[in-house]
């Protein structure tokens, strides 16, 4: 082979990502429209066979053998076939080549359409194998730098593309700037004509999920695993962990020694609380799990409406149902079930009246949440504070 063709070949190879194989495709489909340019005829299907090693060219204008001729410039009826070659038969490829003499050059405008033609197809190449890169890695956490930020929409460079985070996937009580470095939720790739159109995440549930995957090793080989996962972005999560090994503590593994690794989701995510809580076959526990850190009396369950009646200590009420409902809203996205809870005093009296804090916003919620969650245990402090509100 050419010693400068295959230095360039393999120098596009690397820089586009594109195999020696295409390119050798392109160099053919741009060298058959020079041809066409200055040689060819109307109703010829121009096939350009390129050779590498020896840089020789053949040209053959192809046809397939079809009954009833409807495109003349790639199709050919039986009988005109078998003039060409006697036993051709319907579905046949005719080849008739047509090759230039040895020493036929392609003019100035046939060189700059082969030329534009080559450029074309790696455009398209490159943007295929970006497309096809980054659609491998949907729902996965990569690390981006804000290149630029347009009204409420931040731009991120992913290295080879460019992601957009927009202001309905951001963590409200983050600030960004050029030049700040970021792990982003790859959320959707979809094909587009100047390169894949990449829509990230900082408030998506997979966000939390992810982040756990990388800080918890147990997590990472199934040994723990993410049963459910409830957020509200910038504020609180709650998670549902579940361990797949005897003698795993699946709570201690994700909060980590001395919280560290509960500390580091945290950190990441700009001080967001997360409670871990654990994941029970049992609805009746895993409910009262996920109202934690409230300590509930009973619960009483309405499986044909999903529903749930939980009643709780007086003492317990406000912080069952956490500032503005947040923690019931969280807990029936978690679960899945709507919660209706009742203050009770201790004989069993109800002492006030039945509260359904579960929104219409978090009954929609509660069938769409995704499986992994994380906790971390409350703050005996703001426990405190809630109580007295």
């Amino acid at each position: 082979m050419n010693e400068q063709l295959e230095q360039a070949l393999d120098q596009i190879a690397d820089e586009k990502g594109i195999s020696r194989e295409e390119i050798i495709s392109m160099i053919e489909a741009s060298l058959a429209a020079a041809f066409r340019k200055d040689y060819g005829e109307k109703n010829q299907n121009i096939v350009v066979e390129f050779n590498p090693e020896n840089m020789s060219t053949k040209v053959f204008d192809v046809k397939t053998v079809v009954e009833t001729v409807e495109d003349p410039q790639k199709e050919v009826d039986l009988e005109a076939a078998q003039e060409l070659k006697k036993k051709a038969k319907l579905g046949d490829e005719i080849k008739t080549e047509i090759t230039p003499k040895t020493g036929t050059s392609y003019g100035r405008i046939a060189a700059q359409t082969a030329k534009q033609v080559i450029i074309q197809k790696l455009r398209e190449a490159e943007r295929n194998v970006q497309f096809s890169d980054f659609k491998a890695k949907e729902r996965t956490l990569q690390n981006g730098v804000v290149q630029r930020i347009e009204g409420d929409t931040i731009l991120i460079d992913m290295g080879k593309a460019t992601g957009v985070l927009f202001p309905s996937e951001q963590i409200r009580t983050e600030k960004y700037s050029i030049g700040q470095r970021m792990k982003v939720l790859i959320l959707h790739v979809e094909p587009a004509t100047k390169g894949p159109k990449i829509t990230l995440s900082r408030s998506h549930p997979d966000m939390v999920r992810k982040l756990f995957e990388l800080e918890v090793p147990e997590i990472y080989n199934g040994s723990v695993e993410i049963k459910s996962v409830a957020r509200e972005a910038g504020s609180r999560s709650k998670i549902a962990v579940f361990s797949n090994q005897d003698g795993i503590d699946p709570i201690g593994s994700c909060v980590g020694q001395r919280g560290s690794r509960v500390q580091t989701v945290m950190a990441e995510l700009g001080g967001e609380k997360i409670d871990i809580i654990e994941w029970s076959e049992d609805p009746v526990k895993f409910i009262a799990n996920s109202l934690s850190p409230a300590k509930i009396l009973n619960v009483q369950l309405d499986e044909a409406n999903k529903e749930a009646k939980v009643g709780v200590l007086e003492d317990q009420l406000s912080l069952a149902i956490g500032k503005a409902g947040q923690n019931v809203r969280l807990a029936a996205r978690l679960t899945g079930w709507k919660i209706d809870i009742n203050g009770e005093k201790i004989n069993g009296e109800e002492s006030v009246a039945p509260v359904t804090p579960a929104t219409e916003e978090a009954e929609e919620d509660a069938g769409g949440v995704s499986e992994g969650t994380l906790h971390e245990a409350e703050d005996p402090q703001e426990q405190m504070e809630e109580k007295g509100e």
